[in-house]
């Protein structure tokens, strides 16, 4: 899952984005409106965290210009404010879901995944597949009963893999999907990454490679 961080007081969201790609989620950060739009417009984010009062582009435009575009993303509003009115505010502007400050990470993490989740088709919480089994709330793999102790891009990878449910995921897919915007797409990251994937997971292979097109588990 790629998440978007959209917060001005930058201490805040470096350490929102640094719990959550302990999470295994890729995680951009913008500190202000604008940057936040540009953002949009170039990478595919499955959840938008957007805190409303920012400066230059306020949070409530960038709401109103997500909401009003054909981008899948879910907005879920930060604000200090908690009266019932700001709340409705915010959800009458398009948001899909709204959290006060100050919040527990905990709960934060909670609601990015269930918009992830409506965000395209439902996923369950444990994927499987051919003897794998991936426990998305928990970050936990096993195959055929035995525990994978995997590093959090090798899991994110596989998660795409098995979300596909048998189609190809090509490289590219897989970068967007589980590395942020500082990325090189030119780099061999997806395959080194791959390499390690396969070897913890083991004999025999369930990951091939198509070649031109990507990898799937079949």
């Amino acid at each position: 899952m790629r998440v978007l961080i959209v917060e001005d007081e930058q201490m805040l969201a470096d350490s929102i984005a640094e719990g959550l790609r302990a999470e295994a989620l890729a995680v951009d950060v913008a500190y202000d409106g604008e940057t936040a739009l540009e953002q949009l417009g170039v990478n595919d984010y499955d959840v938008l965290v957007l805190d409303r009062d920012l400066p230059g582009v306020h949070g409530d435009d960038v709401a109103r210009t997500v909401v009003g575009s054909e981008l899948a993303v879910r907005v879920l509003m930060l604000t200090a404010a908690s009266d019932v009115s700001s709340r409705v505010s915010g959800l009458s502007l398009g948001a899909d879901d709204y959290l006060t400050k100050p919040f527990a990470f905990e709960e934060l993490l909670a609601r990015i995944h269930a918009l992830g989740r409506r965000a395209h088709r439902a996923d369950p919480p444990q994927l499987e597949r051919s003897g794998i089994r991936l426990d998305q709330a928990r970050c936990e793999v096993h195959r055929d009963g035995r525990y994978v102790a995997l590093a959090r891009k090798e899991f994110a990878l596989l998660a795409e893999l098995l979300k596909a449910d048998g189609a190809v995921v090509s490289a590219e897919e897989l970068l967007e999907k589980a590395w942020d915007e500082n990325a090189d797409p030119f780099t061999n990251t997806v395959r080194v990454t791959m390499m390690r994937l396969r070897r913890k997971l083991g004999e025999p292979q369930i990951i091939e490679t198509v070649q031109g097109a990507g990898y799937r588990i079949s």
